[in-house]
């Protein structure tokens, strides 16, 4: 099922973009507002359209790829808004902006116009619970690149003395960078382990077993890991500004990946064919 709510979604989205882009192409701060506010109305869109289509599938529309691709664009938006207006990052808006408007137009390419029925065994107070903590995972680390990247476009910038524009000036410092970076990992992560351990629960319910080592399950394991050294490392070697900026883009590099060619390639119970 399409809703009429998600076009209308995505114009905003690509309004915003467009915006925010615009203000950082030309140096100035003019649309960055308007941007934001054009952001905000399209994530009030697409949540009509979630929970359109979630009334008639009668649970969490995350069936599929292309609905829970929606699902975390939507988040992606509202945590990038937190980040714009509490935080005073207009620059994030530059990245999420992009970043919602391409994964919400996948998903309404992609997405199946008939819903698919979950079997009964998966029709449980944990679909919900488990889904939204992994997908704010996921949405936090998406983020926590993009925080890197800036932090890294502007320390080169600091190190070889480059003049600043006015539309830089509402970039935080450095050190306030590298906490954000250091907070959305936190949560992030505490949200992937949460999303584990409910999942674990979940399949021993319904399955009578925690773990299957399917690849998504394998490969959430891997990720998980590879977020509990990359925090490790920051905690007690001290790895902070641009090694632990570096060091998040690589980390998400992988995630991307993971998602990308093993959700897709090898779904299992995760992608719809729900043996």
């Amino acid at each position: 099922m399409i809703t009429l709510f998600l076009p209308p979604a995505l114009a905003c989205y690509a309004a915003s973009s467009a915006g925010f882009i615009a203000d950082r192409a030309l140096g100035r701060i003019r649309w960055t507002g308007s941007a934001a506010l054009a952001l905000a109305i399209g994530a009030i869109f697409h949540a009509l359209d979630l929970v359109a289509r979630g009334i008639q599938a009668g649970n969490i529309p995350v069936d599929s790829f292309a609905e829970a691709l929606s699902f975390m664009a939507w988040l992606i938006a509202l945590l990038g808004l937190v980040l714009i207006v509490r935080l005073r990052i207009a620059i994030i808006g530059a990245f999420v902006g992009p970043i919602v408007t391409i994964a919400g137009l996948i998903a309404l390419m992609t997405m199946r116009t008939t819903h698919l029925v979950l079997p009964d065994s998966l029709r449980s107070v944990w679909l919900p619970i488990h889904v939204t903590l992994a997908l704010l995972g996921y949405s936090m680390f998406v983020l926590a690149a993009a925080v890197s990247l800036i932090y890294l476009v502007f320390e080169s910038k600091l190190k070889a003395k480059r003049i600043m524009r006015p539309a830089d000036s509402d970039v935080p410092s450095l050190e306030k960078l590298d906490r954000i970076n250091y907070r959305l990992l936190g949560w992030g992560f505490l949200m992937l382990s949460l999303a584990i351990v409910s999942g674990a629960i979940w399949a021993d319910a319904t399955w009578g077993h925690f773990w299957s080592w399917e690849p998504v399950e394998s490969w959430s394991l891997v990720i998980w890991i590879l977020y509990a050294a990359l925090l490790e490392s920051r905690l007690t070697v001290g790895w902070r500004g641009r090694r632990a900026a570096a060091l998040t883009i690589v980390v998400f590099t992988v995630l991307v990946g993971s998602v990308v060619g093993v959700i897709l390639a090898f779904p299992g119970k995760h992608g719809g064919s729900f043996g």
